[in-house]
């Protein structure tokens, strides 16, 4: 059973999931603009790959520096210098700002 349950879990991983993630923060002129992420397997966990909203570069996952965390957040950075935050939502959703 155990064999099953890891065959399973393998191949949904192995499939890229894909999502559509909305701006969640305050600026007006950013309230249509989506990201896009898709969940990748790194070593042992789970990671989103996540695409730059302004210029479409791969982010890469960067500390918080020290902020406190009220909710869960991660940020990310593309090689061009622009930063977001993907940040869980109570419901269950996600989104950036």
């Amino acid at each position: 059973m155990i064999a099953i349950m890891k065959t399973i879990r393998n191949k949904l991983m192995s499939r890229s999931m894909s999502f559509a993630l909305p701006y969640i923060g305050d600026s007006p002129k950013l309230s249509e603009t989506l990201t896009h992420a898709r969940l990748e397997r790194v070593r042992n966990k789970v990671v989103y790959g996540v695409e730059c909203p302004f210029c479409a570069n791969m982010m890469e996952q960067s500390s918080l520096s020290g902020k406190r965390r009220e909710r869960r957040e991660e940020r990310y950075r593309c090689p061009t210098g622009h930063r977001i935050s993907l940040i869980s939502e109570t419901g269950g959703g996600i989104g950036w700002k």
